[in-house]
């Protein structure tokens, strides 16, 4: 019988909502307790519920005596935090003596903690959510299959996305937003690096969402995808130096690639120039906007009429006045974004991710395609929050339990621990089908 424990939650925001649940599910089932901090306790309340092993408290994260409180009642600490916030809880964590579990990608700076987060017995597990997180493990279990039998990996590629369900498809960008929504605005803007064909190819912002490429999924027809941010750095990660083409991308619908392009070639994302909005019409900004940056369009004149809806339904041809103060281009894309496509109460989003693998294997060459769908059942108990939150929480049980060994700093690429974890995911219907 393991010793009673004690999960500590920062953050229950929107990708909270199914870890939080699973959480009180299983430390019901073993007497241990969970406390969900956040700074607005209502959300956590609402969350929480009347639970007799979970409780809701309020914390200003930057309030270090209440931080390290909570954190030296826990044996665990998962951060849903902003990524920013990551490092600070690290060092509470090192400091303490908490293992630390998040769905952010590795800050450099945690990387100089590395042996002392060994030395210490701790476990600091990141990318541990969807993209990164499922996408680590369910590609490392099919390198680590080919590598056992003797195959040799030429080309490896793996795409990602957060979309709307066909059945809750109902607007021109066939998009509604399920994650953080400033990182919709934002997306692609650090550009892109990858291995194709032996060799480097880059793409830069303005054309990321650019003649985008295309996969078909079994059940849902073709996707497009963009390169994500930095595909090289996973290829010493996954043990692949001499594959020719290494490649992780983001799934779109087409149109909203289509749709992108326009926004982006028009700098509607820029986060320097900031304009007064008090007092002025959407259609008023879009037209400063333009004059500022010396942009001759007019959504009158496209000559596409797909992005002439999308551009109609976000609502740059409307009188609606702003009055939201001073908003850079970005701030204001979001706010439509946020108004416009959001997920109605009864509405679905899915998760798709696709891996495709092309190795050599006694003389002959295979491919290897495997492919997961996950749909939400509603605007809060989301395909988004069901992917990045379960991993997150079957990965502190697991290892509260004992059942992953590993210590130091990882991402979820060894065996010990995505394959228990895979194990878990499958008993809740996340799991992949596989063709060759």
């Amino acid at each position: 019988m393991n010793p009673a424990r004690h999960i500590l939650l920062l953050g229950a925001g929107k990708s909270a909502t199914v870890l939080i649940d699973y959480l009180k599910e299983q430390v019901s089932d073993r007497n241990w307790q969970l406390t969900v901090a956040d700074h607005d306790l209502a959300l956590a309340s609402g969350k929480v519920g009347m639970h007799a092993n979970a409780r809701a408290v309020q914390l200003d994260i930057l309030d270090l005596t209440r931080r390290h409180e909570l954190i030296s009642e826990a044996d665990a600490v998962i951060s849903m935090l902003p990524p920013a916030l990551h490092l600070l809880v690290a060092k509470d964590c090192l400091v303490l003596g908490k293992h630390l579990l998040t769905a952010s990608y590795i800050d450099p700076e945690l990387k100089t903690f590395e042996e002392d987060i060994r030395n210490k017995g701790l476990l600091f597990l990141c990318e541990m959510g969807l993209d990164p997180g499922i996408d680590h493990m369910s590609a490392m279990q099919l390198v680590h299959e080919i590598s056992n039998a003797g195959g040799f990996i030429r080309s490896f590629k793996s795409h990602c996305g957060g979309l709307v369900a066909p059945e809750s498809d109902n607007n021109p960008w066939h998009y509604k937003i399920s994650w953080n929504p400033r990182n919709v605005v934002l997306s692609g803007k650090a550009g892109a690096i990858w291995r194709e064909g032996g060799a480097t190819k880059e793409r830069t912002y303005p054309n990321m969402f650019s003649n985008c490429e295309e996969v078909n999924i079994d059940g849902l027809g073709k996707l497009a995808w963009y390169p994500n941010r930095d595909s090289l750095g996973y290829i010493d990660t996954y043990g692949l130096n001499n594959v020719d083409t290494f490649l992780r991308t983001t799934l779109r619908y087409p149109d909203f690639c289509n749709g992108w392009n326009w926004i982006v070639r028009l700098k509607l994302t820029d986060e320097t120039i900031v304009y007064p909005t008090d007092r002025i019409t959407i259609k008023t900004f879009l037209q400063q906007h333009l004059q500022h940056h010396q942009l001759n369009f007019s959504i009158a004149t496209l000559n596409d009429p797909v992005v002439q809806e999308q551009f109609r339904f976000l609502g740059f041809d409307s009188d609606e006045t702003l009055d939201r103060g001073n908003c850079t281009a970005a701030d204001i894309m979001q706010y439509l974004l946020e108004k416009k496509l959001a997920l109605q109460p009864r509405d679905k989003d899915m998760i798709v991710m696709l891996h495709e693998i092309e190795y050599e294997l006694k003389g002959k060459t295979h491919s290897i395609k495997s492919s997961l769908v996950v749909k939400g059942e509603n605007s809060l108990h989301t395909a988004m929050a069901k992917t990045v939150g379960l991993p997150l929480g079957m990965a502190t049980i697991l290892l509260l339990e004992g059942k992953i060994p590993e210590r130091g700093l990882h991402i979820p690429i060894a065996p010990a621990i995505y394959q228990p974890v895979l194990t878990e995911l499958a008993k809740r219907g996340i799991s992949f089908s596989a063709s060759s």
